[in-house]
């Protein structure tokens, strides 16, 4: 039996963290653990349906994927969650609630600078924004906190997908969790 954990990455929209979560995915899988990505966009459609992006909403969003982390990181499952969560006060809920547990909770900062992001602009948020037609986007017209002590930060911008997932995997290793 492989010991579960919540790796929660954050950073602002396009920064890369579901691609880094992919990556670290497929080579957990490869070993044997048990894994689930937890991604943002799927959560919205099929458990936060109908909530919106205003401060009270986006915690409650927060605090129903890190409810489901947590549930898979207890029994044994790596959950890998690429979730904005913009709010320090929202990451602090779902990391206490893990500490609660004792499930295993790494927050990765994957630091990518608003001015990348907006260039890989994945969604098209970016540009939607600068032509008016998209307000509150994070890190933009809208708060991204920055966690001050994450377990782990990544400069996505200078280093390739599979290196950012290695670093985590690293990580997690470290602490005897891969």
């Amino acid at each position: 039996m492989t010991s579960g954990a919540t790796v929660w990455l954050t950073g602002l929209p396009s920064a890369g963290k579901t691609t880094i979560a992919y990556e670290l995915a497929g080579r957990l899988r490869e070993e044997g653990h048990r894994v689930e990505v937890l991604d943002g966009d799927e959560i919205r459609e099929f458990i936060s349906a109908g909530l919106g992006f205003s401060r009270e909403d986006r915690h409650t969003n927060v605090q129903r994927i890190g409810f489901l982390a947590e549930l898979l990181a207890r029994n044994g499952v790596k959950a890998l969650v690429p979730v904005i969560a913009p709010y320090v006060d929202s990451r602090e809920a779902v990391r206490k609630r893990h500490q609660e547990s004792g499930a295993a909770y790494i927050e990765v900062h994957v630091a990518t600078p608003v001015e990348v992001c907006s260039v890989r602009d994945v969604k098209g948020l970016y540009a939607k924004q600068a032509a008016g037609e998209l307000s509150g986007l994070t890190g933009v017209d809208d708060p991204y906190e920055e966690p001050e002590s994450p377990d782990l930060r990544i400069e996505s911008q200078d280093q390739t997908v599979q290196e950012s997932a290695a670093s985590v995997y690293a990580l997690l290793t470290e602490r005897g969790l891969a």
